[in-house]
């Protein structure tokens, strides 16, 4: 079984407000394709990821969600973009964030996510990525 100890990251990032409320942010300059934060928390069954409901859960797998909402999950600032400069990668039963491009001191760090999440809950609230 994966360890329950969040991977650390070796970059500086902050949390700040960005358009869409609070967002995480590059504190220094992150290189193309680098690991750059873990998304933890408990793992819930489909069901109990049902039953809580809310933000913050991110389905790994049929029958497996990880519930993000401690604000111990930096990673749960990252926003959500059409055009982000990450992506979330699921290895095992756990999420790491990797940059899909280089990334400057204080840009707002994105991925996108999904479109199952984009069509159910952004697109009827209009997205405020600026990207679309």
């Amino acid at each position: 079984m994966p360890s329950k100890i969040p991977k650390k990251t070796k970059y500086r990032l902050k949390v700040k407000k960005s358009n869409s409320g609070l967002g995480l942010f590059a504190d220094e300059e992150i290189p193309k394709k680098e690991f750059v934060i873990e998304y933890f928390g408990p793992r819930l069954s489909d069901e109990r990821a049902d039953q809580k409901g809310g933000k913050y859960l991110f389905e790994v797998k049929k029958g497996l969600t990880i519930d993000g909402s401690s604000r111990e999950n930096t990673a749960r600032y990252i926003n959500h973009s059409c055009k982000p400069n990450c992506e979330a990668i699921v290895e095992g039963n756990r999420i790491f964030v990797y940059t899909k491009r280089k990334i400057m001191p204080s840009e707002e760090i994105t991925y996108h996510y999904g479109k199952e999440y984009y069509n159910d809950v952004i697109r009827p609230l209009g997205c405020k990525c600026g990207h679309h």
